[in-house]
């Protein structure tokens, strides 16, 4: 097979013509993407563009070592393909979501299965992998939880107490999110963007301003770069100190839990102080930010900040100093190295399995490109190394923002051409949905064609975004990947071998989210 072509490469935040996107016909394209994932790159989206009766399969691949992205294309597909998941297991939720809603079929995937909804909509809890044998039983946990959490199907095979295997089936949360942005962008598109995943606004709203400021042409002013990056870090401040109080919970151990709640609360406020909203709801927009922070309030913000700190450096030490709760994290739910990379982890589960795999240093877009922050790693792989990397980059993102805060930069928060189609609160989207893309030369045409991408370090990990526009500009397609995407998996190994008691506090170390999964 003639596989001399090379994919395309281009950078994070950046756009480039549909037709230079390199093409294969299907089989040679599966080799061609295999070859670049042999080579070291890892797969950030796999997905399908329809096209007439057929389907295209688009990969965007990252090489993280040479900070590049790179993308490439097959020619039309009608029926089938060979799959990519025999190669790289990184491939098989992808390739299994191509097949749900395409209905594209991987030759050779070893569990081909809908990833969402089957039967008419419903969600995807079909058949599972059943293990045979005289003591083997069956536990099944969800979709209804005890506790105030997303809905999720949990299928146990064990050994007595052992977890000899778990398949999650996930779907009950889905929307119908990437559908809903086709033929955009429109008004309700920031909305949506806010509540892909909840607790990741921030993640996903800089994803979104990012691939829209890519085609037309532009970036947000650096003001409004520096603003979104402080969002990012408070952003994970507070999730990563939620999840320490919910582990210590997990395992009774109150202090921590108490403190940690409390804590996470005033993360969240100093996100209100930032913007009026304690999510991030409504900061960002396309060309830039819809708030700024002037010196009072930063100097608020920044004392606010300083004494979280300080209380959840105290909560923290109370849960490392506890032999108990060592006992119950150390060697619990642990995932290799290799395997971390096989299955493709990213965010916190990549890095406390020594992975150094971060968008922020990596393919750092944005306010990051000038002020990186180091990659909190920890090699382990079990629950205490989770719990670790979080605690070192609640360090870590609470003195880059310290940092920021004592030297801002000057300027305005929102590109000017962008700004002057903001008409009664609209977002900017709404107006370039009705033909009005803006650059910094002005106003010209909604550019047709066009491939944008967008990665961003949300808390939980990798959240990138792929938009393809169509000949009159408008959105062909809109591709989203949230970090639980990659890592629901990660879960699943993590399970392996374990006692069946230890599931809560394995599943809140990864604390994925259902609803970023389900789209």
């Amino acid at each position: 097979m003639n596989t001399t072509r090379e994919f395309l490469p281009l950078s994070n935040g950046t756009s480039v013509p549909w037709a230079d996107v390199p093409e294969w016909p299907a089989d040679e394209f599966v080799v061609a993407t295999a070859a670049e994932l042999d080579h070291g790159g890892r797969l950030c989206a796999w997905f399908g563009v329809p096209e007439n009766s057929a389907t295209r399969l688009v990969a965007v691949i990252a090489f993280d070592a040479e900070n590049t992205l790179a993308v490439g294309r097959s020619a039309p597909v009608t029926k089938s393909y060979p799959s990519l998941t025999l190669r790289h297991p990184q491939a098989h939720l992808f390739e299994r979501e191509v097949w749900e809603q395409h209905g594209l079929m991987p030759e050779g995937h070893p569990w081909l299965k809908p990833v969402r909804r089957q039967n008419g909509g419903h969600p995807a809890v079909g058949e599972f992998f059943r293990v045979e044998g005289g003591e083997i039983h069956e536990v099944a946990v969800g979709p209804v939880h005890a506790g105030i959490i997303e809905p999720g199907h949990f299928r146990f095979q064990c050994n007595g107490e052992e977890v000899l295997h778990l398949e999650i089936a996930l779907g009950y949360q889905h929307r119908g999110a990437e559908e809903a942005l086709t033929g955009g962008p429109q008004r309700a598109a920031m909305s949506q963007m806010e509540t892909v995943a909840g607790d990741t606004t921030i993640g996903h709203a800089t994803a979104y301003a990012t691939i829209l400021e890519s085609l037309a042409g532009t970036e947000a002013p650096l003001r409004a770069q520096w603003l979104r990056a402080i969002a990012l870090e408070l952003e994970r401040l507070a999730n990563h100190t939620g999840d320490l109080g919910a582990l210590a919970n997990d395992v009774a151990f109150l202090p921590t839990s108490a403190a940690c709640g409390k804590i996470r609360g005033d993360f969240l406020n100093l996100t209100a102080l930032l913007c009026g909203n304690r999510f991030g709801r409504g900061l960002i927009r396309p060309g830039g930010c819809k708030h700024d922070l002037e010196t009072e309030r930063a100097a608020q913000l920044l004392d606010k900040l300083r004494v979280a700190l300080a209380e959840v450096n105290q909560a923290a030490e109370w849960l490392w100093d506890s032999n108990s709760v060592r006992a119950r994290f150390e060697f619990t739910g642990t995932v290799s190295a290799g395997q971390a990379a096989e299955i493709g982890l990213v965010g916190v589960g990549a890095r406390a399995s020594g992975l150094v795999r971060d968008v922020r240093f990596d393919h750092p877009a944005g306010w990051h490109r000038f002020a990186p922050i180091p990659v909190a790693v920890w090699p382990g792989g079990d629950v205490f190394a989770r719990a670790r990397v979080r605690w070192l980059e609640i360090q870590r993102s609470a003195k880059f923002i310290e940092e920021q805060l004592a030297a801002p930069p000057d300027g305005e928060t929102m590109e000017q051409s962008f700004n002057s189609s903001w008409q009664g609160g609209a977002s900017v989207s709404a107006s370039w949905g009705e033909g009005e893309i803006l650059s910094n030369g002005g106003s010209r045409g909604r550019p047709p064609h066009q491939l944008a991408v967008a990665l961003v370090e949300g808390w939980r990990g990798e959240v990138c975004h792929v938009a393809l526009t169509d000949s009159a500009g408008k959105f062909r397609r809109y591709k989203i990947v949230d970090a639980s995407f990659h890592n629901w998996s990660g879960l699943e190994l993590a399970m392996r071998g374990q006692a069946i008691s230890d599931f809560p506090i394995c599943n809140k170390s990864f604390n994925l989210s259902y609803c970023g999964f389900d789209l």
